[in-house]
């Protein structure tokens, strides 16, 4: 069996403002109607004997991956929470633990949850390659045949011509390299992008991981030996695992062994890593624009224009970069979009929330939105998907207003149970017990209005939760 082993746990901070810390690219529809994530997932329909998914990501995202499997009709294999970022190669160790539990030893395709590629049947190609070799022993890695000098990734040097089973040997792996040396790379011949796509057997990586890291090895199974199932999600030790060491698979294992080898990769591939990356593979229009959302644009060239919630111009610019979010605006020129994450590491110095948050909050149950605020009050805008219900709480602090726009409520307010028709409201006092639900079979929507002295929230005490929260 191919189990694919979805790793979900990066912030896209490069693409602020449209990735944030909460909900990042891969959970996000930058190319088409459905996620990164998703595509990522349904590119693997038709890979022969495939297993369900096994994702990786952390705590705030749990929801959302599973949410959007959901919307696939696949179910996972097991969503893995990491309890704090480690990188890859004890990611994947928890991934090819948690995989041989059951006896079983499956191959395990590994793959970030926010690439594009764009040939499916080049990639189906490229996997069925790596299997063989995997199946001898092999770490297999995938190499992206280079279209140009890139700085930006890492390299591989290949060694040889490929064998039967259509990988090559590895000679090393190099860092990003200045453009003088990527072009002599391009030149060679000799060279591919490192993906960071692998293609092995669990226990062939778990025998690697532990000849040369021995103490990520230890941890991992520390943290795995206490795993337990929380509704869709498998928790692992939060102390054991956050006292693993930091490394990827390339610098634990596959710069250390002798089995690795690459398979030839050319597909399209794109790892969104920039907003010009996503220019790159967007349809231009006759004066080579990409454009997303409602925008309008005179005397424009060579510029991607990117409109969340507003109507977006743009006059006689060239080059540029313009995302615009509910609460955010950036410009940059397209050849320095690689310093967004500066931008990103300046709003985290001053505390902003617009570097975690969106205005458009999701939760398990659905979501809220936040549309004015002020002195002692706060109006949202909240969605309850069908047969979802809120936590049963209370506030210290603060007041509650609801109003039904559309649907049907079910509303527990102290010792009362009521239902709330569409253009009908009720109100929580403070310091009620309450709840609410949706009971219906269309999603529920409603204006809330809060007021009182503190409106943060941290105000909220659970007493039950369908979905774990603490």
């Amino acid at each position: 069996m191919l189990m694919p082993v979805i790793m979900s746990g990066g912030s896209g901070t490069r693409l602020w403002p449209a990735s944030r810390r909460q909900k990042p690219k891969q959970f996000l529809p930058l190319v088409n109607s459905t996620t990164l994530f998703q595509d990522t997932v349904q590119r693997l329909e038709g890979v022969p004997a495939l297993g369900n998914p096994l994702v990786i990501c952390n705590e705030d995202h749990r929801f959302m991956a599973a949410e959007q499997l959901r919307e696939l009709n696949i179910a996972a294999e097991a969503i893995l929470l990491e309890p704090v970022g480690r990188n890859t190669a004890p990611a994947v160790a928890l991934a090819a633990l948690h995989a041989c539990q059951s006896g079983d030893d499956p191959l395990l395709l590994v793959l970030a949850a926010d690439h594009v590629i764009e040939n499916q049947s080049a990639f189906h190609q490229a996997i069925a390659q790596a299997v063989k070799a995997a199946e001898n022993g092999a770490l297999v890695t995938f190499g992206i045949v280079p279209s140009a000098p890139e700085t930006g990734y890492g390299y591989i040097q290949t060694g040889g011509q490929l064998d039967a089973s259509g990988s090559m040997a590895v000679q090393k792996f190099v860092e990003k390299p200045d453009a003088e040396t990527a072009q002599s790379y391009l030149d060679s011949g000799e060279y591919l992008w490192n993906s960071g796509m692998f293609l092995f057997r669990a226990s062939s990586y778990l025998e690697e991981l532990n000849r040369y890291r021995p103490d990520i090895m230890g941890a991992c199974r520390k943290a795995l030996g206490t795993e337990r199932g929380d509704l869709d999600f498998v928790r692992v030790d939060h102390d054991a695992f956050a006292a693993c060491p930091d490394d990827s698979i390339d610098y634990a294992v596959m710069e250390n062994t002798a089995l690795a080898r690459v398979v030839p990769l050319d597909a399209g591939w794109n790892d969104v890593g920039s907003w010009s990356a996503l220019w790159d593979i967007g349809s231009k229009d006759q004066f080579n624009n990409t454009s997303h959302g409602d925008v309008v644009s005179h005397d424009t060239s060579n510029s991607m224009i990117y409109a969340t919630k507003r109507l977006v111009t743009t006059v006689g610019v060239d080059n540029l970069i313009v995302v615009e979010t509910t609460d955010a605006v950036m410009v940059a020129d397209k050849n320095r979009v690689q310093d967004v994450k500066a931008i990103v590491n300046s709003l985290k110095a001053e505390g902003r929330p617009e570097v975690d948050q969106l205005v458009h909050v999701y939760r398990p149950w659905g979501h809220y939105e936040s549309i004015a605020s002020g002195d002692r009050y706060q109006v949202k805008h909240i969605l309850v998907k069908p047969g979802e219900k809120l936590s049963v709480q209370l506030h210290h602090h603060r007041a509650e207003h609801w109003v039904v726009v559309s649907g049907t409520a079910r509303v527990t307010c102290g010792e009362q149970v009521s239902v709330v028709a569409e253009n009908e409201s009720v109100y929580i006092p403070i310091g009620e017990v309450h709840a609410l639900e949706n009971p219906g079979k269309i999603p529920l929507e409603l204006i809330e209005v809060q007021s009182g002295s503190y409106l943060g929230e941290d105000d909220i005490v659970r007493f039950s939760d369908l979905y774990n929260r603490v």
